[in-house]
C-alpha cells in the first residue's frame, strides 16, 4: 500500500481537491498578485493586523459565551470567569486588550489610507466600506464595555448615552430604545449583548467581505510620492509568499504584544454597579471616545446649556461628513491645491484627536 506522503498520493489528493475547489485558479491568482514596495509599504500591513485582532476577538468571545450570562446575573458571571474558571481571567483579558488594540490598528489603518490618498478613483467604495468597518468597531467597543456591569462600565455607558440624547427631536427616543427603558438596567445589558454578539458580527462580516473584495479587485494604492515615478522605477513583490509571509510575521508580533499585555496587565473587574449610587468622581468614557467627550466639555464651557450640546453635535456631524466625502473633493492627483487641503485636514484631525484625548485624561 502506498503511503499518503508519497508524491503520487499528494498529486492525487491535489487533483481531487482541484476538481472540486478549483485550487488552480487560487494559485494562479496568488502568483500574479503583487504589492508595491516603497518606503511606505509598512502601512499596508495594518489592515491585516486589524483583521488578526478581530479574529482573536471572535475566538475569545466564543469562549466567554460559554460562561457569560446577560441580564441581572451579568456581573456575577464575569466575576466567575475572572476568578473561578480556570484561565478565565486570561481569556477575558485577551478579549479586552484585543478590543483596544484593534481600535488602535483600525485608526492607524484609516489614517494611513487617508494620507496615501487611497480613497481616490477607483477606490472610493473601499474608503467608504472601511469607514463603516471603523464605525462598527467603535460600536463593538461601546456595546461590549457595559457587559461586565461593574461600576466603571455602568457609569461610563450612562455618560456615553448622553451624547445621542441631545439629538433634537428623536434623540431621547433612540436612547430609550437602546436602554430598554428610562435607565441602564439588566434589560440594557441584554440588548447590548444581542447587539455585541449577534447583530454586529453579521454586519461586520458582510462589510468585511465587501471591503476585502474591493482590496483584491483594485490592489494596493501607491502614495503620491510613488505615483510620480516612472513605471520602470517602481518596485513590487509577490503577494504570495513574500508579502503573505511578512503579514504572518506581524500577526505573530501582534500576538506577542497581546500576550504580554494580557498576562502582565490582566483586565480588572471593579465593584458591582449600584444604579442608586452617585457616579464616582472622574468618570469618563473609554479612550477612543475621550476626544469627543472633552470637545463637548470645552464647548459646554464656552456655550453653556442645550445650545452648546447642539453646537457640539453639529460640529461632529459636519466633520464626519467632510471625512466621509473626501473622495469626492480630492479626486485627482492633478488638483494639487485640493490634495494639499485634504492633507492638512487629515493632520488637523490627527492632532485634534491626540490633543483632546490627552487633555481629557488630564482633566479628569
Amino acid at each position: 500500500m502506498a503511503r499518503l506522503s508519497s508524491p503520487a498520493s499528494k498529486s492525487s489528493l491535489y487533483t481531487w481537491l482541484d476538481e472540486r475547489l478549483d485550487l488552480g485558479s487560487l494559485a494562479a491568482f496568488a502568483s500574479k498578485k503583487t504589492v508595491p514596495v516603497h518606503k511606505h509599504t509598512f502601512w499596508y500591513y495594518w489592515g491585516g493586523i486589524s483583521l488578526f485582532l478581530f479574529i482573536v476577538q471572535l475566538v475569545t468571545g466564543f469562549l466567554l459565551l460559554v460562561y457569560y450570562r446577560p441580564g441581572d446575573q451579568a456581573y456575577e458571571s464575569v466575576r466567575q470567569i475572572t476568578y473561578d474558571v480556570e484561565f478565565g481571567w486570561l481569556v477575558r483579558s485577551a478579549h479586552s486588550w484585543a478590543a483596544n488594540l484593534m481600535v488602535v490598528a483600525v485608526f492607524v489603518h484609516m489614517f494611513s489610507v487617508y494620507f496615501m490618498k487611497a480613497y481616490r478613483k477607483p477606490r472610493e467604495f473601499g474608503w467608504w466600506s472601511g469607514l463603516v468597518l471603523a464605525g462598527l468597531t467603535l460600536v463593538f467597543g461601546f456595546s461590549g464595555y457595559l457587559l461586565p456591569m461593574d461600576e466603571l462600565a455602568f457609569f461610563a455607558t450612562k455618560v456615553g448615552l448622553e451624547i445621542p440624547r441631545i439629538i433634537p427631536g428623536f434623540g431621547p427616543f433612540i436612547v430609550q430604545i437602546v436602554q430598554g427603558g428610562e435607565s441602564v438596567t439588566g434589560v440594557t445589558i441584554q440588548r447590548f449583548f444581542a447587539l455585541h454578539a449577534a447583530i454586529l458580527p453579521i454586519l461586520f462580516f458582510a462589510m468585511l467581505a465587501f471591503h476585502l473584495w474591493l482590496v483584491q479587485k483594485h490592489g494596493n494604492a501607491l502614495p503620491p510620492s510613488e505615483e510620480v515615478k516612472p513605471e520602470r522605477e517602481r518596485r513590487s513583490m509577490p503577494f504570495f509568499p513574500d508579502f503573505f509571509a511578512k503579514d504572518i510575521a506581524l500577526w505573530l508580533m501582534s500576538l506577542n504584544v497581546l500576550t504580554i499585555l494580557a498576562t502582565l496587565y490582566p483586565w480588572d473587574l471593579g465593584a458591582q454597579a449600584d444604579p442608586a449610587a452617585p457616579a464616582p468622581a472622574g468618570i469618563h468614557p473609554e479612550w477612543y471616545f475621550m476626544s469627543q467627550f472633552q470637545i463637548l466639555k470645552v464647548i459646554g464651557d464656552i456655550v453653556p446649556g442645550y445650545a452648546g450640546e447642539v453646537l457640539g453635535l453639529v460640529l461632529f456631524t459636519v466633520g464626519g461628513l467632510l471625512w466621509t466625502l473626501i473622495p469626492l473633493y480630492d479626486r485627482k492627483k492633478e488638483f494639487e491645491r485640493r490634495a494639499r487641503t485634504a492633507t492638512w485636514f487629515g493632520w488637523f484631525a490627527v492632532v485634534t484627536l491626540i490633543v483632546f484625548t490627552i487633555w481629557g485624561y488630564a482633566d479628569v
